[in-house]
């Protein structure tokens, strides 16, 4: 799937939503340094090689690897001073009789509750059904991830049960509650 650079949507606040790019790994890897305590309980736990530029430069090269094969689509939010402020990424994209796939998204400390995620999020599942052709994105937060619950749903995701034991995160695991929006009912292209 290729996405064009016209896949650039303001999102709100003088922050862009954007496909992932290239030279993006210095600018994710100071957004993780600088986040790293907000994102922590939400997060598995990372090698310190993940908060240097040479692991965000491997990691973007294998996002943008597994881009090109189809199995994710990643955005990034940047803001109008150049920083990375968030991003989302469709993950596990399967085509078919399935047709879905799974979408993560975090925003930085200091652009919380300024309705960015959900923005994004929406914008996102609009490219899932229009350019990628998904019927449905599934989505889990933790149980006690509030704010990530109120994103899902008022992006139009309803909650499907619950998950125990479903991801390790910070050290340990942990139940989720888990999302889905169907966003379209064609018959999926084989």
């Amino acid at each position: 799937m290729y996405i064009e650079p016209q896949e650039i949507h303001e999102i709100s606040d003088g922050v862009i939503l954007r496909p992932l790019a290239q030279g993006d790994a210095s600018a994710l890897c100071a957004a993780y340094v600088e986040n790293r305590k907000h994102l922590e309980p939400w997060e598995p736990e990372r090698p310190q090689s993940f908060f240097t530029v040479e692991g965000q430069t491997e990691r973007v090269e294998g996002l943008l690897r597994d881009f090109v094969e189809g199995s994710v689509v990643p955005w990034v939010l940047q803001s109008d001073d150049g920083r990375i402020v968030g991003a989302v990424t469709l993950s596990g994209i399967s085509h078919g009789p399935f047709c879905s796939a799974f979408i993560g998204y975090w925003v930085a400390a200091d652009r919380q509750n300024r309705g960015l995620a959900s923005a994004a999020v929406e914008r996102v599942c609009r490219g899932a059904r229009d350019l990628v052709g998904l019927h449905r994105i599934e989505a889990s937060t933790l149980i006690d991830n509030v704010g990530s619950q109120r994103v899902l749903e008022k992006s139009g995701f309803a909650s499907i049960g619950m998950a125990p034991s479903y991801l390790h995160i910070n050290g340990e695991w942990r139940d989720c509650r888990l999302y889905q929006r169907v966003l379209h009912d064609r018959v999926p292209a084989m």
